[in-house]
């Protein structure tokens, strides 16, 4: 007895013969009380290669019984099989005849072809995609065969986004799904956009569905905001918040990122219901704090940069993603000042001595050391004389003023 696999393909072609000599509508005529029970005409289902014959590709559909696809569906130009055994393919359900269930990926794409008006009105109500020809730019879009019959689609449905060329796909085959269809199959309106949008939503599907907290990825960067970089992960975009760059502080993204890099990130957090992705292009680098107790041991002497300043204190850059705290108290050398800026200013570099070392919180206490110290010094010291200069007696006058009065009284 021979199995599902083990069919002949002289038995699957009178089979195919069989079917053929019939309509589309008889296609859709389901024999199989199991297939009807569970799939309908135009339904979309995925399911594993199982045997790819020399006529027909077996697919597991997970119902009773295998589907059947032609092989002629999956050639490429050069007639080459596209898929392999074990592949995982989508395809709508067209009919079942003697326990086989037929599909097909696309109405004129080998399973049915003619393009006839009633074949076309069943795909339109089943969803089924129809393929045809582009002939011609006519007002507002292109005409397109359908086997005998003509469609026309709008610009706006004929890709996902404006397409800068219209002449280049004048005489291109491409799949489409029928949209309207009116007056016997005089008035079609088909859409490409349709099906590729149904791609992208799938495809978005799959990435989520694979996608996990702690992964890592490559990703394409698609664009740049003021507050980090969306990058394009498999289909989804996620967000590089700029905090995630690098372990230095990033003051603008577009100086250590371009639209079109590539990016090896790590995925963050998940949030499935806001569809949002959160990613770390910081947690690949290798973390300088591991370095830190080697190369700034306590009590050594090193040059920083100061990055920015606080009411409390100015923030040194001793290496990229290692900053040390210079507090208000270690500026004015022993001498009271209102704020960091009285002593020292954002980007000059200043000589500074390593106070002591928090690893668990990553802080790093700092001093003023050598120059920089001294003319710490000299600046609080002339604040703090410009300080009680501006709150002396006032009322005195100048010397000239206090003379005034005298030379005044003489002359009367």
């Amino acid at each position: 007895m021979k199995s599902k696999h083990d069919i002949d393909d002289d038995d699957m072609m009178e089979e195919t013969e069989e079917l053929e000599d019939g309509s589309f509508a008889e296609l859709f005529e389901q024999d199989g009380k199991q297939a009807k029970r569970w799939l309908e005409p135009g339904q979309k289902l995925t399911g594993k290669v199982l045997k790819i014959g020399n006529e027909w590709i077996f697919m597991d559909t997970g119902q009773k019984g295998e589907g059947v696809i032609e092989r002629k569906e999956f050639l490429d130009i050069e007639g080459n099989v596209t898929v392999a055994e074990g592949d995982i393919i989508s395809a709508y359900f067209l009919s079942s005849s003697h326990g086989e269930m037929r599909f097909t990926t696309k109405i004129g794409g080998g399973a049915i072809s003619g393009g006839g008006s009633t074949q076309l009105e069943q795909a339109w109500q089943a969803g089924v995609p129809v393929e045809g020809v582009v002939e011609k730019e006519i007002k507002g879009g292109y005409e397109v065969k359908l086997g005998t019959s003509r469609a026309f689609c709008p610009y706006s449905q004929i890709a996902l986004r404006r397409v800068e060329n219209p002449e280049a796909l004048i005489g291109t085959r491409l799949t489409f799904r029928i949209s309207e269809y009116a007056e016997n199959g005089r008035n079609i309106v088909v859409s490409r956009r349709a099906l590729l949008e149904e791609e992208q939503r799938q495809m978005k599907e799959d990435a989520q569905a694979a996608i996990n907290e702690g992964m890592t990825v490559v990703g394409t960067v698609i664009s740049l905001q003021d507050y980090g970089a969306f990058v394009d992960i498999g289909g989804i975009e996620g967000l590089l918040p700029i905090s995630e760059i690098g372990w230095s502080r990033v003051k603008d993204v577009r100086d250590v990122l371009s639209v079109g890099q590539q990016l090896t990130v790590v995925v963050k957090s998940i949030d499935r219901e806001k569809e949002r992705i959160s990613l770390s292009l910081k947690d690949t680098l290798a973390d300088p704090w591991e370095q830190v107790p080697d190369r700034f041991p306590e009590g050594s002497f090193h040059t920083g940069t100061v990055a920015r300043l606080d009411t409390f204190g100015a923030f040194v850059t001793l290496s990229d993603g290692v900053d040390g705290l210079l507090h208000i108290s270690k500026l004015g050398s022993g001498k009271r000042i209102n704020h960091p800026r009285e002593v020292v200013k954002e980007g000059e570099q200043v000589e500074v001595k390593i106070e002591s070392i928090d690893r668990a919180n990553r802080r790093i206490s700092l001093a003023l050391a050598g120059p920089a110290r001294a003319a710490a010094e000299e600046e609080a010291t002339m604040t703090e004389f410009r300080s009680q200069a501006n709150a002396g007696p006032q009322g005195m006058g100048t010397l000239a003023d206090m003379f005034r009065p005298r030379a005044q009284r003489g002359k009367k």
